[in-house]
């Protein structure tokens, strides 16, 4: 016999003050987790601030114990050597080298007490590429390991205590800071930006994880990371679903460069969507895997960059991901275009950049962007149509077939449409696309439409001329059209490309 207790919500919401003297385990992590995003997605924010302030209130930490441990290639997964702030012996017997590039590794909230997987990863990538370089990671993992907003309080005080290390380290080891690069995760992002804000002397580059969203999203620039924070602030946003409630990730543009991969939200090969619905089969460790991936994949696009040199993602400025997604934003004039990751370009504008990029579910994470624009003619001035629209495109290299186009408007006649294309493989040159548009004829417009005009083939509607960008290479292609009519209202065009 199985027996369910169901708190109303206001008892639920109140139990962080009942609970104090407990220390959250990883179920009990979970589930405010889940209580939190229930009450964001339902409106429920009277409730959510007051449970938000008891937690609060549950801080009582006076000293960061935060430790930093200088990692060495063969072994990136052990802590082997710590060295100790005013101990300057501690720095020759780890082996540290003072002219070296120095990283700091910060991870974010944990639920376990324990560091994740990817730390080891990143450290083994960053000595990959970097051979002489000096890997610390910073274990604040007793702060980390509490209630979200406990830890999140905690930030500021971490990042004094790096402040400290920082200091010490320029002054002592006449480290240059501008060799000084601090990778920051989730929470572990503003720790970085509290750490160089608060630096006597400004830091090289700071790099945000997916910084954290919640308890910083809008907040003044003093309590978050921001571009004053280092000479150099890049930050890659993978999970910042604003538009469901609460985001994970932060959405607003916090550095000199933003990157949204796949729009900041739904990462490919996370399955988010199939997760929510096997939240009733599995439970929320499901849902909690899911949202792990999607927040956790700005980590690995860092690692693939530092991998796959030769492989590394092109980013491109853009208004809005709504642009991004027809397309309209490939060109890379006046510094336009960038690189994810580790070779992220240096760019100095008055205010944040941002950027976006389409990426594979797993490493390496490239592919390649197409913009597509297509001019339609003929006689459905007056009556739109929700065609299914397809592209083959054939190469020098490879092809990529029966690529699906977003129609995000309902298509109409003597008009141009930008789409964005993204293949995975490498095509080289393009030599020929075929289109492929199929009316729907499931509505009665539609049906309406044939009748009037005689239902032929195509309704009047022709495509005249298809203008390929290829983003990657930059090179622009201009479609002779050959058109083939088929039955099933299907319309199928083969072009030649040219320059």
């Amino acid at each position: 016999m199985e027996i369910f207790i169901v708190l109303p919500l206001p008892v639920l919401l109140s139990m962080p003050s009942r609970l104090s003297h407990l220390k959250p385990n990883f179920y009990c992590s979970i589930f405010y987790f889940i209580l939190l995003l229930y009450c964001f997605l339902n409106g429920h924010h009277l409730y959510i601030d007051n449970f938000l302030e008891d937690l609060r209130n549950l801080s009582d930490v006076s000293k960061a114990n935060v430790k930093f441990s200088l990692r060495n290639p063969s072994q990136p997964d052990d802590d082997v050597c710590y060295i100790v702030c005013g101990k300057p012996e501690t720095l020759s017997s780890c082996n540290f080298k003072n002219t070296s590039k120095t990283f700091l590794v910060i991870h974010g909230w944990t639920v376990s007490g324990l560091f994740e997987s990817w730390v080891e990863k990143l450290v083994a990538a960053l000595y990959n590429r970097e051979k002489d370089a000096n890997v610390i990671v910073v274990d604040w993992l007793d702060m980390a390991q509490n209630y979200y907003v406990v830890a999140a309080q905690n930030t500021k005080m971490v990042g004094q205590e790096i402040r400290l290390f920082i200091d010490w380290l320029e002054e002592s080891a006449n480290v240059p800071l501008e060799k000084l690069h601090l990778l920051g995760y989730s929470l572990g992002a503003h720790v970085a930006g509290f750490a160089g804000s608060h630096a006597t002397n400004k830091v090289g580059r700071i790099t945000g994880l997916d910084p954290a969203g919640p308890d910083f999203e809008g907040v003044h620039a003093h309590g978050r990371l921001s571009p004053d924070d280092a000479h150099f602030v890049d930050v890659l946003h993978t999970f910042t679903r604003g538009s469901l409630g609460p985001s994970i990730g932060i959405e607003q543009p916090i550095g000199h460069v933003d990157i949204y991969s796949n729009g900041g939200s739904f990462q490919p090969g996370c399955n988010l969507r199939g997760a929510l619905e096997k939240m009733a089969s599995y439970g929320i460790l499901a849902l909690y895997n899911a949202i792990r991936c999607e927040h956790e994949r700005s980590v690995h696009l860092f690692i693939d960059s530092l991998l796959n040199e030769e492989e590394a993602s092109r980013v491109y400025s853009c208004g809005s991901n709504d642009m991004f997604d027809r397309g309209m934003c490939l060109q890379c004039h006046k510094n336009r275009c960038n690189t994810v990751g580790y070779d992220t370009s240096k760019v100095r504008k008055a205010r944040s950049v941002k950027m976006f990029v389409k990426t594979r579910g797993s490493m390496p994470f490239r592919v390649f962007h197409y913009q597509l624009k297509i001019n339609f003619l003929g006689k459905l001035n007056q009556l739109a149509m929700e065609p299914a629209l397809t592209v083959s495109l054939y190469g020098t290299n490879d092809e990529a077939e029966a690529l699906k186009l977003n129609v995000q408007e309902k298509i109409t006649a003597n008009k141009t449409y930008s789409f964005l294309v993204v293949t995975e493989k490498d095509i080289g040159d393009l030599l020929m696309l075929k289109f492929k548009l199929e009316e729907s004829t499931s509505s009665l417009l539609s049906l309406l439409s044939s009748w009037w005009y005689g239902d032929s083939a195509n309704s009047g509607v022709q495509v005249h001329k298809i203008r390929v960008r290829a983003g990657e290479t930059q090179k622009k292609y201009v479609s002779n059209i050959f058109t083939r009519y088929s039955e099933h209202k299907t319309l199928s065009y083969t072009s030649n490309s040219h320059f």
